[in-house]
């Protein structure tokens, strides 16, 4: 019987995966035990996307797509990366609300109850601020620093310390399905939508299987997917530190001749100062230009229109949506290619 025919309507639960054979069985579990307290007004389908896993999780998620049709994996071509994991997900569910929830059950997937209910009561994105984390103070800290930062950065009001464990309703998802962005940063881009948002706090897990995909070097990444997709102000600042460097340069032009001209100083030889102004003056153009040219990097990449996401392998065998549509009999197994891109699904 399809949820249509039912007369409850679904929920889809995305879940981003890559090397989480350990986990996706429990998650699995977790979630189904979480969705069966409101089993009487909800149904529900996980939608799995698996950034081309180098272990045994996509045999996992096979076998349990046989044992449930309400499981849908879709499988890379390639790793393409977590914020258009997330972004497929959205794409391919099909539920009235789509739930973002990570593999490593670090985020409880009990708050899901609590998003369906702000959800019910009229909010369009409910999200998960992270009150606390189970992670060295460092790495804790920068995190605040950074939440705030681009916050203050852009032109929009981002949410602090809100991460992608969240809830989004049917419009927002078409409203997103429209967005064209090669490097989208889902957080601030759900943010800048507006609607009726929402946040609900909660204290962050620790992992207990596996270990994190995520190194320094991809949270750095992240933080500037977000900062240059949200905020021009580094190429502000870029000009006015030109305009300031350029106004002291004349200050300095001016004082050195009326001091020559006017008072005849004999400027002792500064081989060091000059030599220092000059490296000072081309690490600055350096700097700066280094701002611009990761801001005409993601035109140029905007510019080429390559798909998001390929999808090289699916298993699928939920029924159709339409009231009165019989059930699939069979998993479908596909290894046709396909894409996902905004503007053309």
């Amino acid at each position: 019987m399809s949820d249509a025919e039912s007369g409850r309507r679904l929920i889809s639960i995305v879940v981003p995966v890559y090397n989480e054979e350990r986990n996706v069985a429990p998650l699995y579990e977790a979630v189904a035990a979480v969705m069966r307290r409101i089993a009487d007004r909800y149904d529900f389908e996980l939608v799995f996307t698996d950034n081309r896993s180098t272990d045994g999780t996509f045999d996992e998620l096979v076998k349990l797509a046989a044992r449930d049709e309400r499981i849908r994996v879709f499988r890379f071509s390639r790793n393409f990366g977590f914020q258009r994991s997330i972004y497929t997900g959205y794409m391919k569910a099909r539920g009235d609300a789509a739930v973002q929830i990570d593999c490593d059950l670090q985020d409880p997937p009990e708050l899901i109850l609590d998003f369906v209910k702000e959800w019910e009561a009229g909010a369009q994105v409910v999200y998960g601020i992270r009150r606390s984390r189970k992670e060295g103070y460092r790495i804790t800290l920068l995190r605040r620093v950074f939440y705030r930062l681009i916050d203050f950065l852009s032109e929009d009001h981002l949410p602090h310390d809100a991460g992608d464990f969240r809830l989004v309703d049917r419009r927002v998802l078409e409203v997103l399905r429209q967005v064209d962005d090669t490097k989208p940063y889902l957080r601030g881009m759900l943010a800048t939508l507006g609607f009726k948002q929402t946040g609900i706090a909660y204290d962050r897990a620790a992992r207990e299987r596996g270990e994190s995909k995520f190194r320094m070097k991809d949270l750095v990444g992240l933080a500037l997917d977000g900062i240059l997709s949200h905020s021009t102000v580094p190429l502000r600042v870029a000009t006015y530190t030109g305009l300031v460097v350029s106004a002291l340069t004349l200050l300095a032009i001016a004082g050195y001749a009326v001091g020559r001209v006017i008072y005849g100083a004999d400027w002792p030889a500064g081989f060091a100062t000059t030599t220092l102004l000059i490296l000072l003056s081309l690490s600055i153009n350096a700097l700066f230009l280094g701002v611009i040219g990761e801001y005409v990097g993601r035109i140029y990449q905007q510019v080429r229109r390559r798909p998001l996401t390929i999808i090289d392998q699916s298993v699928d065998r939920a029924p159709p949506r339409e009231a009165g549509a019989a059930p699939q009999a069979e998993i479908r197994y596909s290894r046709t290619s396909s894409t996902v891109n905004p503007l053309l699904e």
